[in-house]
């Protein structure tokens, strides 16, 4: 297949038509046109179906695209990789995580890392379904279970640890439970359902309520986790939070101090295609710094 051809295929299917590559390609749409039905002619298969509004991709078209839209992601990676400095790390670098943990604790950090290497261009992407590293969706991501995709490097940073927690506003008003069995008296802020939970038994607080005396009587439902958190600091009721998180609220307090919750451990991951990549390094060195320093 001609690789001139492969890239125009590339550059429509990503634009949705011929016009609208040939911008980013500085191409005529005519010249567009003549280069796809060559790569169609050469191929013998249709790559698009041709409408007035617009085209789309055929099933073959759909598999090539594919095929190209793996190969332009690893060219990228490859070409940021050459580019980057011999001397200071340089270049873009797309960090994605949780929600939670992106907004509690990576943005009260990461200002000292962009003092250290100013030449670093970070894109942070707090997400709680994970991103498809592989594809280029992101360089590197802190997740909060292993990874599941092939080819990937994780390195664990940290346990985060979990106990339960309220504002002393709510403990004013609704009393402090004192035992297992108070907790289906009161409010609880919990997860909810997910097929995509941030981390294993998210809903530990409300299993542990349910076991006592049944049911809670009242369960806020949120989907979030640094949701929960504010939530729990404007008194709506009893949440289950990692001790990183609950620390920055002077006004949380622990409730039932004696139980804990799951521990999660905490990933650095990112694609084997970055093995030697030096914002790779010098963030993951980083971020160990700044976990030893802190209490999880």
């Amino acid at each position: 297949m001609d690789w001139d051809k492969l890239r125009v295929f590339h550059s429509v299917a990503e634009a949705g038509s011929f016009t609208h590559a040939g911008e980013s390609l500085n191409l005529s749409q005519s010249a567009v046109s003549r280069q796809i039905s060559g790569l169609e002619e050469a191929l013998r298969v249709p790559l698009f179906h041709r409408h007035a509004r617009g085209l789309i991709l055929t099933e073959q078209g759909e598999t090539l695209y594919r095929t190209t839209r793996e190969i332009f992601s690893k060219l990228a990676m490859t070409e940021a990789l050459l580019a980057e400095g011999r001397e200071q790390p340089k270049g873009p670098l797309k960090i994605t995580t949780t929600v939670a943990f992106g907004s509690a604790w990576l943005t009260s950090h990461i200002k000292e890392f962009l003092d250290c290497y100013p030449e670093i261009e970070v894109s942070l992407l707090v997400d709680d379904h994970e991103l498809d590293l592989s594809m280029r969706e992101a360089d590197v991501a802190i997740r909060m279970s292993p990874p599941r995709q092939p080819d990937l490097i994780q390195r664990q940073l940290m346990t985060i640890r979990f106990h339960i927690y309220a504002s002393r506003a709510y403990l004013e008003e609704h009393g402090e439970p004192q035992s297992v069995e108070d907790l289906h008296k009161h409010r609880l802020i919990v997860y909810g359902q997910s097929t995509h939970p941030p981390f294993p038994n998210v809903n530990w607080l409300s299993n542990l309520a349910r076991t006592s005396e049944g049911v809670p009587t009242s369960l806020l439902t949120v989907n979030n986790y640094y949701a929960i958190f504010r939530s729990c600091c404007a008194g709506i009721g009893i949440a289950a939070l990692p001790d990183y998180m609950a620390r920055t609220h002077e006004d949380l307090v622990p409730v039932l101090g004696d139980i804990e919750g799951p521990e999660v451990p905490a990933y650095f991951v990112y694609p084997e295609e970055l093995r030697n990549s030096k914002r790779i390094t010098v963030l993951r060195d980083f971020l160990l710094s700044q976990v030893n320093k802190s209490k999880f």
